[in-house]
């Protein structure tokens, strides 16, 4: 027997099992369910947070957890694009080749290092422990190799590393540094005009958490009664909006918990007060919404309408949105009726009212901040999809408004595919209809362009990007 094999062996050390962290699975789950089911992070996130308080108690999982589960899934599906270009440069084979679920544990974990304060080694390692548990070993000693190497520049120095030069390419080079699609970048760029601060601006706007918005409903609640109760301030533009803390919950408001309050970004507010407040020639009693769905423009349009004794009309062709949309308004002082029906061939008879309102359904461009995943999941085909609804229900509002009164246009995309260029195809159909400048119904709001449409944006009046048009009908 040789003298190594009588050398005693050291023993094996003792499996481990992987350390569980509810806030980190969490964050996977919800990556998962928007990347297998098409789910949107905003819907699919609020049960995951109650389910993880009920199953782990108040005491192990408590309002920091929940803040970082949200950082952690907002913040990975912002930055997708620039951490895949890291990702890529990291591993040695394509990204369509690494497993969707590894992919996610990796882009939680870069995310950790290049995107938040966390520790390089608390990064890391908790990414390790959460790869072990969804993953299992053999997969989470890649996940420990990828990271290891994604650690060894900070963002800046990546950037520097994956994104072409600003002069050499400057779409894809946005597109990289702010992560979005390089087709989104273009049509940003295209729709806002000027040079590369403008579009930087709006870019980084979209990568930012949006504020959580209030609106007091008219006839049920006011701004001030919220500001009193709650900390928060006042909004920017609409005097209705209020601006919860960092942090606020709206459940925890009573006002929004008995419906005289929602929540509802200034700029969709700006779009119904806009509308309310356009000159008609004539009688002002029937007002109608559209395409009501999820209901928050509606609900505001209801209480505006009931303070001047009319009744709106909420239409909306799902009926299980026009469901959202009838609890919405479920305590509107004043009448208002909801029902199902296709915008684009109406039960109502032609002429019946006297203001419009068409929200049309869009890309969503205009709202990246709410919906980061929406900017990955888009196509530039889809406006071709877009573009014969959105039309057709322009057509039907300017049929559904009489002689004198307003139809108004309105869609959450700046993109000029859907915003001007189909108002400008219907109107040269249309020739008893014309604009109207809706800037003077926006008192204090600046920076709106040289009309008469107007469109607002993220980075210069804090709102998502809406889009609206005012059109009175004439003959």
């Amino acid at each position: 027997m040789s003298e190594q094999s009588r050398r005693p062996r050291k023993p094996a050390k003792p499996y481990r099992r992987p350390q569980k962290d509810p806030v980190r699975i969490l964050a996977f789950e919800a990556l998962r369910a928007v990347d297998e089911r098409d789910a949107y992070a905003n819907l699919v996130l609020p049960p995951l947070l109650r389910k993880a308080r009920e199953k782990e108690g108040p005491e192990n999982f408590d309002a920091r957890d929940a803040a970082l589960a949200t950082e952690l899934v907002y913040g990975t599906l912002r930055r997708q694009g620039t951490y895949d270009a890291v990702i890529a440069a990291c591993v040695d084979r394509p990204l369509r080749e690494v497993d969707p679920p590894v992919l996610d544990v990796l882009s939680l974990g870069v995310h950790q290092l290049l995107g938040t304060r966390i520790p390089t080694h608390a990064a890391v390692s908790a990414s390790v422990e959460l790869a072990r548990v969804v993953l299992g070993d053999g997969r989470a000693k890649f996940v420990n190799a990828v990271l290891r190497k994604v650690a060894q520049h900070d963002l800046d120095g990546w950037l520097e590393k994956v994104a072409p030069p600003y002069d050499e390419d400057p779409e894809d080079h946005l597109a990289v540094v702010h992560s979005h699609p390089r087709w989104v970048v273009s049509a940003l760029w295209d729709s806002l005009g000027g040079g590369r601060a403008g579009i930087e601006d709006l870019l980084e706007a979209d990568n930012e958490r949006p504020e959580v918005t209030l609106v007091a409903r008219p006839g049920r609640a006011t701004a001030e009664e919220l500001l009193r109760e709650h900390a928060a301030v006042p909004g920017r533009w609409s005097p209705y909006a209020v601006r919860l803390a960092e942090g606020g919950e709206p459940g925890a408001v009573e006002a929004v918990r008995e419906g005289r309050a929602g929540v509802q970004d200034e700029g969709s507010q700006l779009v119904a007060l806009a509308l309310a407040n356009a000159p008609v020639e004539g009688s002002d009693s029937r007002w109608l919404d559209g395409c009501a769905g999820p209901g928050g423009k509606a609900a505001l349009l209801a209480a505006l309408a009931a303070e001047r004794g009319a009744t709106l009309l909420a239409s909306e062709k799902q009926p299980h949105r026009a469901g959202l949309v009838a609890k919405a308004l479920a305590g509107n002082p004043g009448p208002y009726q909801v029902i199902a029906a296709d915008g684009t061939r109406p039960p109502w008879r032609p002429g019946t009212f006297d203001r419009v309102l068409m929200d049309v359904p869009c890309t969503g461009l205009g709202a990246l901040r709410r919906r980061p995943e929406a900017r990955w999941r888009r196509r530039p085909e889809d406006l071709d999809n877009f573009a014969p609804l959105q039309r057709a229900l322009l057509r039907t509002a300017l049929d559904s408004v009489r002689v004198g009164g307003v139809v108004g246009y309105a869609t959450c995309s700046p993109h000029l595919a859907e915003t001007r260029a189909v108002v400008s195809d219907v109107l040269k159909q249309r020739p008893e209809a014309e604009l109207i400048d809706a800037r003077p119904l926006l008192p204090g709001v600046p920076a709106l362009g040289e009309g008469p449409d107007v469109q607002l944006w993220p980075h210069l009046h804090g709102t998502d990007a809406m889009y609206l048009a005012l059109i009175r009908r004439t003959g």
